[in-house]
C-alpha cells in the first residue's frame, strides 16, 4: 500500500532489523551461557563481534536512515534532546533521534570492548587470567545498564510521540 494510504513509512531496512534483533538474541545467548555452556558462549560471541562489524560497515553503505551520517549529532544537540525529552518537547524523529544515536555509538563501543576482552580471554597470553576476565565482565555489566537506559529511551519516545517504536523495528515502518 502506498504511504499515502496507509499513513507509514519505511524507515528501517531489512538487514538493520534483522542486525537489531540478532544482537539481542546473540547477547542473551552470550550472558545465559557464560559460564555454563563456554562453547556456545564463545560462538555467541564471536557471532556479536561480526555483527557489530558488519553494522559497522552498512552505516556508511546502506540506506539513508542506517547510515551514521543520518543520526548521529554533536554532544551539544544529544543534550538539549535529552532536555527536551525528559519535558516530553523533543521534536519526532523518522529515523534514530540524537539520544538513539548516542546510544548506538555506546552500546557499539561497549561491544567492541566485551568482543575483544573475550577474545583476549581465549588467546593463550590470557588464558585463565582473573584481571582479563574481570574486565570482560565489567563491559558486561556496563553493556547491561545501557540496554536498560536503551529500553527507558524507547518507551519515553514511544510514549511521547504515541508510537510504538518496537513495532516499527520489527516492520521498518513508522507513522509518516
Amino acid at each position: 500500500m502506498p504511504p499515502a494510504l496507509s499513513g507509514r513509512v519505511a524507515v528501517w531496512d531489512p538487514f538493520v532489523r534483522l542486525f537489531h534483533w540478532s544482537l539481542v538474541a546473540l547477547f542473551v545467548a552470550a550472558y545465559a551461557t557464560g559460564d555454563e555452556i563456554g562453547w556456545l558462549h564463545v560462538r555467541a560471541g564471536y557471532a556479536l563481534a561480526a555483527l557489530v562489524a558488519l553494522r559497522g560497515v552498512w552505516g556508511f553503505v546502506g540506506p539513508r536512515n542506517a547510515r551514521f551520517a543520518s543520526f548521529l549529532r554533536s554532544p551539544v544537540e544529544t543534550l538539549a534532546f535529552l532536555r527536551d525529552s525528559l519535558r516530553l518537547k523533543a521534536p519526532r524523529h523518522l529515523g534514530h533521534n540524537p539520544a538513539g544515536g548516542a546510544m548506538i555509538v555506546a552500546m557499539f563501543a561497549t561491544l567492541a570492548y566485551v568482543s575483544v576482552t573475550g577474545v583476549l580471554l581465549t588467546a593463550d597470553a590470557f588464558w585463565g587470567s582473573h584481571a582479563m576476565k574481570e574486565a570482560h565482565e565489567a563491559g558486561v555489566d556496563v553493556m547491561i545498564g545501557l540496554i536498560f537506559l536503551h529500553l527507558a529511551g524507547v518507551a519515553l519516545a514511544s510514549f511521547e510521540h504515541r508510537e510504538n517504536l518496537v513495532r516499527a523495528m520489527i516492520t521498518g515502518r513508522k507513522r509518516a
